[in-house]
């Protein structure tokens, strides 16, 4: 009789990324945050992020300099996911990519005509994925709350389950 497999779980918090394969689940929950998954269906081989900035703060017209790559900003954490799928022998643009977050937190805080930073997140997501012409096969962003997010790396899934606010 045939054993299940028993995938080896891994939890991000926010700044972490990770680079799989078949043998794992990454999860993660997001608020504001985004997370980008890269599966390459032939390897079984995926990544996933959990970012909190769309990228590194400016202050004048030049980035903060930090001596290496910080996965809380997400133009890093896909550069970072890219260089650990190329050591794995995969081209980061042969994978697939799904986005998950962007939440309001706050919405009772948030002017009518200001993005908050879930919307900054999510729509940096999607302009990095299409500049790098990785398709998106799925994506659930933004509304109100958080989410959970469960990626089996062995079969590309990722289930996304919102929880909006209670209302009080």
């Amino acid at each position: 009789m045939p054993t299940s497999k028993h995938l080896i779980d891994v939890f991000l918090q926010p700044g972490d990324w990770f680079v799989a394969d078949e043998d794992y689940q990454l999860r993660t929950i997001l608020g504001s945050c985004v997370s980008i998954t890269l599966w390459h269906p032939p390897s079984r081989i995926g990544g996933m992020s959990h970012f909190l900035l769309p990228n590194r703060p400016t202050f004048g017209a030049e980035p903060v300099h930090m001596p290496e790559l910080d996965a809380r900003y997400g133009d890093e954490a896909l550069q970072l996911i890219f260089e650990q799928l190329a050591a794995a022998g995969v081209a980061g643009a042969e994978c697939e990519a799904k986005i998950f977050g962007g939440g309001n937190m706050f919405p009772a805080y948030i002017r009518g005509d200001a993005i908050n930073v879930g919307q900054r997140n999510g729509d940096a997501a999607r302009q990095m994925l299409r500049h790098l012409n990785i398709p998106v096969v799925s994506e659930c962003l933004f509304g109100v709350g958080h989410r959970q997010v469960i990626f089996d790396v062995s079969r590309g899934d990722v289930w996304s389950c919102q929880i909006e606010p209670s209302q009080v």
